[in-house]
């Protein structure tokens, strides 16, 4: 994260301040930056509202969150109080700012817990906290140590490229989404995705709320898409993944993986925030499954939507990352205002760098997406990235496969750095969209999943 830019927005004209850890009081919470080990620590960035000094505020979360309680205790606690208090060691601002907390990794239980140990801590009762007006998590840095505790991808974005036959062309993929998001049986599911595959996209997913519905059943569901994929690639030549959602309780997601694997599936997909981190680990983690995980971020605006609480996507992303997602919806690179870009370029970075020795994952824009706007996304979020369409191709007023070509047509002819008007010429697909779509983004245009 840049931290500088996150101070110069949040804390300007409020009178820069930065602490060192210096104050009286409960001492214990507090520490100097150079006495913070980063390879024994688990690092929080918290941005907080207090009527308290940043400080003092910064110490009540530090309590909260690691070994404190509301009153003095009789209970032992030397070694309690020396290693395992969470410690504020650097603030900037008064009473509104940043906060850096370091969590000693002792705190932890990663070999068991795992991640809902982890958010346990650093995303735990502070919410709620009433000497804290607003406090958002903005950020995580965890220690190499972790890495062993956990899969992290296992395709990535190489693996899954790999597996397309884009490791040298390095053009991004087009993804779709069936529509409708629900109510279509298998075989009419199966056409969709037929149509979308002979148009030219690369992957195809269900949408974040069908599972295992009466009126599309999952096994059935797979069999017949994939039966359907499997002939568009006879014709193509060219091979289509489909994620299927597999989003369940802890008992039943690996059983229904199974099944869908048994019945031809090349790739998995969960709802990450409604089944939990732990879902996308079992999956990581399966030797018998072994299959790329596509992984929705639906329900993530309850946290994220709000920039003065909450937690950022930032942090979500991270533990997706340790937990073994390949593929996350990461927002859109059109159509939003200039701090939820800056928010979404920052994501994807993050998603397609190296971080703790984890294979880079591959992100997904997706979001009232259509083949007018394919050119601002590409341009802010460069081409290792799948470009998902559900209404920009399924509206297309000839249907799926031509609003698949379009897309496609869009994506060749930015790769080609031909403006879209011109390739339109002589792609009639690309010309029919824009006739329909325009250039127009934004928020009240309409959403694409």
């Amino acid at each position: 994260m840049d931290i500088q830019k996150e101070v110069k927005m949040e804390v300007e004209g409020e009178g820069k301040g930065e602490g060192r850890g210096e104050g009286e009081g409960r001492a214990i919470f507090e520490a100097m930056p150079e006495g913070i080990d980063p390879d024994r620590m688990v690092i929080g960035i918290y941005r907080i509202e207090s009527d308290l000094p940043l400080q003092e505020a910064g110490r009540e979360l530090a309590i909260e969150e690691s070994i404190g309680t509301w009153t003095p205790l009789r209970t032992p606690q030397e070694w309690i109080r020396r290693d395992l208090a969470a410690k504020v060691f650097r603030w900037k601002g008064k009473h509104r700012g940043l906060v850096w907390v370091a969590f000693p990794l002792e705190l932890f239980d990663i070999e068991t817990g795992g991640i809902p140990n982890i958010l346990s801590i650093v995303a735990g009762n502070l919410f709620g906290l009433g000497a804290l007006k607003n406090v958002r998590l903005l950020d995580l840095e965890f220690p190499r140590e972790l890495r062993k505790a956990f899969p992290g991808p296992r395709f990535g974005i190489e693996g899954i490229r790999s597996l397309l036959g884009t490791l040298q062309d390095r053009r991004p993929h087009l993804g779709t989404i069936i529509k409708p998001k629900v109510g279509l049986g298998p075989l009419e599911t199966a056409k969709v995705a037929y149509e979308a595959a002979l148009g030219g996209v690369d992957f195809i997913k269900d949408d974040e709320t069908l599972v295992n519905q009466a009126f599309c059943r999952l096994e059935a569901r797979v069999a017949k898409v994939m039966e359907a994929l499997d002939k568009a690639r006879s014709e193509t030549g060219h091979r289509v993944l489909y994620a299927l959602n597999v989003t369940s309780s802890p008992l039943r997601i690996l059983e229904l993986a199974e099944r869908a694997k048994q019945n031809g599936a090349n790739m998995l997909m969960v709802d990450v925030l409604t089944a939990g981190f732990s879902a996308i680990q079992a999956l990581a983690e399966d030797a018998s499954i072994r299959l790329p995980i596509h992984v929705h971020r639906t329900m993530h605006a309850a946290m994220t939507r709000n920039p003065r609480h909450g937690i950022a996507f930032l942090p979500i992303a991270k533990l997706v990352r340790l937990a073994g997602g390949d593929q996350l919806h990461s927002g859109t690179g059109a159509g939003k205002m200039e701090r939820k870009m800056r928010e979404t370029k920052e994501i994807v970075e993050f998603l397609r760098r190296p971080w703790l020795g984890f294979k880079p994952l591959f992100p997904v824009a997706s979001g009232g997406i259509h083949p007018g706007i394919v050119p601002e996304n590409l341009k802010a979020l460069g081409t290792d990235i799948v470009i998902n369409a559900g209404g920009g191709i399924h509206g297309h007023p000839l249907g799926t496969r031509a609003g698949a070509m379009a897309m496609r047509q869009a994506i060749d002819a930015f790769m080609a750095s031909i403006a879209l008007e011109d390739y339109a010429r002589t792609n009639e697909e690309l010309r029919i969209a824009l006739e329909t779509w325009g250039r127009r983004f934004g928020s009240g245009f309409g959403s694409g999943f």
